[in-house]
């Protein structure tokens, strides 16, 4: 009777362990290790890169230059990171005139920007049931 218990419960729960995956993301080549590190998490593409349409924010202080952080128990599927360099710790990404940034930043998939910020789809990477890790590039 027991084992059919447990059988019965490993059944239940194995779909649920397959609606959760973590994503490991890594930035890298940073100019110094003052301030922090913003990394915005976006699962929606009408929202992406908006500061107020993030799914979740983290701010890491970096080492050596880098940073690495781990975003828990997603759902499977389509997301894009937006990363700054907040090297002054005002917790703000700070621009010139006409928008002009004064802080080291990036994109997942390292998409290159020049006048405004890249398309969902530019940055998009897919998060499998198993996880996910990726790496993003500063000043490269």
């Amino acid at each position: 009777m027991s084992r059919a218990l447990v059988l019965a419960t490993s059944l239940m729960l194995a779909p649920l362990q397959a609606w959760s995956a973590d994503l490991v993301v890594e930035v890298v080549n940073l100019s110094s290790d003052d301030g922090d590190v913003h990394v915005a998490l976006y699962n929606n593409p009408t929202m992406f890169p908006k500061s107020d349409g993030m799914l979740s924010e983290r701010q890491v202080l970096p080492k050596e230059r880098r940073v690495r952080l781990v975003f828990h128990d997603l759902t499977p599927g389509t997301y894009a990171i937006a990363v700054y360099h907040d090297e002054n710790g005002n917790h703000e990404f700070d621009q010139a005139i006409f928008g002009i940034p004064l802080e080291d930043y990036g994109f997942s998939n390292d998409v290159r920007v020049f006048f405004s910020a890249p398309s969902f789809e530019e940055a998009a990477f897919d998060v499998p049931d198993g996880g996910a890790a990726i790496t993003i590039h500063l000043n490269d």
